[in-house]
């Protein structure tokens, strides 16, 4: 059921070679590369294998009945319904700060609670979003390429790796 556009799955696995997303400014905005994120900011996220968008919307996922969400568009471009709010403490996302992302258009929070699918992604958990804020919305970067901030945020004294 759902959407038939491509599913989002959990793995255990910190270093899996598909779990690689790169952070992006909002649908139509330009965040130039090295920009600090700031909590509250609006962003995209792009999965590096497939080009293709993390995207939600009002359709029920298929595992849990959360809201699907869905992995959309060609080469990083999709639409309004890509962004993602980064709800977080302190001015800016900090590099190894847990973070929560809101979807900006339907609210739920980007969320995982163990719901695993059969063949033939046997073992990966159900991505999907949820209406409440819980320990199951938590996210963390574990690993990948981080960007040192621009010069000019390092003169005004921001030390914030993202």
């Amino acid at each position: 059921a759902g959407s038939g556009q491509q599913s989002v799955t959990g793995v255990a696995a910190a270093d899996d070679g598909n779990s690689y997303w790169r952070v992006r400014g909002r649908t139509a905005a330009v965040c130039e590369r090295g920009t600090p994120v700031r909590c509250g900011q609006a962003i995209r996220l792009t999965h590096l294998g497939t080009g293709r968008n993390l995207h939600s919307h009002r359709f029920a996922s298929p595992l849990s009945g959360n809201q699907e969400v869905s992995a959309f568009g060609e080469g990083g471009e999709g639409d309004y319904l890509d962004d993602w709010t980064v709800v977080c403490s302190g001015t800016y996302w900090a590099r190894d700060g847990e973070v929560r992302f809101q979807h900006a258009s339907t609210d739920v929070f980007l969320s995982v609670t163990g719901e695993q699918y059969g063949r033939p992604i046997h073992g990966q958990k159900e991505v999907h979003g949820m209406a409440a804020s819980s320990q199951n919305n938590y996210w963390k970067v574990m690993e990948g390429i981080f960007m040192q901030p621009s010069e000019v945020l390092k003169a005004e004294q921001y030390h914030a790796e993202l």
